[in-house]
């Protein structure tokens, strides 16, 4: 069942070839922090190309709880008007982030250093994930947090009166804690310095320099070492959002599987802390280029051209890629299994804390389809089975997670049989265009 309706069982049906223009949403990460800043900021934020999936929408919602005023303009267009650094006013009412990981947790960073309490809760899968990797480090600001056994939600959060600031070392790569302490940092005295021994996405530091946060970042021994000084007056931006890096995946992979796609997706995101997918793609031998390289609003874009790559073959995907690319190891399992040989995927234990435990969903779903995995509690690997190959015929249970099911309804694109998903109605979270922009490629879906 989705976490926000009736299930929406869908099947995936071989498409003869899969051509046109792909003209994803807008990235998701970015969209989250654009309008978590601009409410932070004092003045108008204009934000184009805003993701507007469930996810998304959420966030906006939560920032108009908290007292900043979000106008839709239509057409991804919005702006926010922001109550400044601190200005955060308790909300009235619960705070529900519905199927949105990234949201909950850099809200409950946003909050954590403002003398207010607010309640977080979300749908049947957000409220199985653990919370503590956050509320541990914004403890450390003089937060508390009140929650479900296992640190899960729902959870109400009393933030602090009189913050101090932290170093935090992040135990294990997410940019998801990373971001939350930078935010609370915001609004705590002095200095917070975060120390990553494994680079993650990069998306806040850019972004809060752009809103004119004193922020530094330094390659050490130690790792990645990131300092904020507390307590600036940010400042409103005009924010184009790039096209989502992970949203282009499904498109891009479908067309590498299906024979004689050629398939054009424009203005892709291609910040290295996100592009490992593509990477690895390439190496597998995919005829995959990036065409009108440029830079837009500091982050590098280029529109990808991927074609039907009938010569793909299995390697080891390095285990220090995995965190600039860790939401697309689902369908990265599904290319795979059209490729010749093994392709082993280590270092992705953060895989079982997503929105469902992405590992067992996808071993679990390829095997059903006739792909044979081997699987470990980091690690997994995917025989393929060569262009073509994929018996499929299978039908995969989604676990309320938007990339299973939008994964194995690329699988049925190029697979010999259908490939059905128990429920499609979670893919509306992150990709809510994702069925009439494949359709209009060339997929075939049905709805039981």
């Amino acid at each position: 069942m989705s976490g926000h309706g009736t299930p929406i069982p869908m099947t995936s049906h071989r498409a003869d070839r899969l051509s046109g223009v792909a003209e994803v949403p807008g990235d998701k990460s970015i969209s989250h922090r654009s309008l978590i800043l601009g409410a932070m900021a004092v003045g108008e934020t204009k934000i184009t190309g805003l993701l507007e999936g469930e996810d998304v929408l959420d966030t906006a919602k939560a920032m108009q709880a908290f007292g900043a005023e979000v106008v839709n303009h239509g057409g991804g267009n919005w702006s926010v008007f922001g109550v400044g650094v601190g200005g955060f006013a308790e909300p009235d009412n619960v705070i529900d982030c519905g199927n949105s990981g990234t949201g909950v947790r850099l809200i409950m960073g946003t909050m954590a250093t403002s003398p207010i309490t607010v309640t977080f809760t979300g749908d049947a899968s957000l409220n199985k994930r653990p919370m503590a990797r956050v509320t541990d480090p914004l403890a450390l600001f003089g937060a508390q947090a009140v929650g479900r056994s296992g640190g899960r939600l729902p959870m109400t959060i009393v933030g602090a009166a009189d913050p101090v600031p932290v170093r935090y070392v992040v135990p294990v790569p997410s940019a998801q804690v990373k971001s939350a302490v930078l935010l609370a940092g915001l609004n705590a005295p002095g200095q917070t310095v975060v120390i990553e021994q494994e680079a993650t996405r990069d998306h806040t530091e850019r972004m809060l320099e752009g809103f004119g946060a004193e922020i530094t970042t330094e390659e050490t021994d130690e790792g990645r070492v990131i300092t904020l000084t507390g307590r600036p007056e940010l400042k409103p931006q005009v924010i184009a959002v790039p096209r989502d890096p992970s949203s282009a995946a499904f498109p891009v992979c479908a067309a590498l599987i299906t024979p004689g796609s050629d398939v054009l997706v424009p203005g892709i995101g291609l910040n290295p802390t996100r592009a490992g997918l593509f990477t690895t793609l390439r190496e597998m031998g995919a005829d995959l280029t990036y065409e009108n390289e440029r830079i837009e609003g500091g982050e590098p874009v280029a529109d990808l051209r991927a074609k039907y790559s009938p010569y793909m073959k299995g390697i080891e995907v390095p285990p220090e890629r995995a965190a600039s690319m860790i939401d697309e190891y689902p369908v990265l399992s599904v290319v795979a299994s059209f490729a010749t040989g093994e392709t082993m995927m280590a270092g992705v234990k953060e895989l079982r804390v997503k929105e469902s435990d992405r590992i067992d969903a996808m071993a679990r779903g390829l095997r059903a389809n006739g792909v044979a995995v081997r699987e470990g509690e980091d690690w997994w690997a995917v025989m393929g089975m060569g262009p073509e190959g994929v018996p499929g015929g299978g039908t995969c249970e989604s676990f309320l997670d938007h990339r299973i099911a939008m994964s194995f309804m690329v699988m049925g694109m190029a697979a010999q049989k259908p490939v059905s998903v128990d429920d499609g109605g979670p893919i509306a979270t992150s990709f809510p265009i994702f069925e009439p922009l494949m359709v209009s490629l060339g997929a075939k879906f049905t709805h039981a």
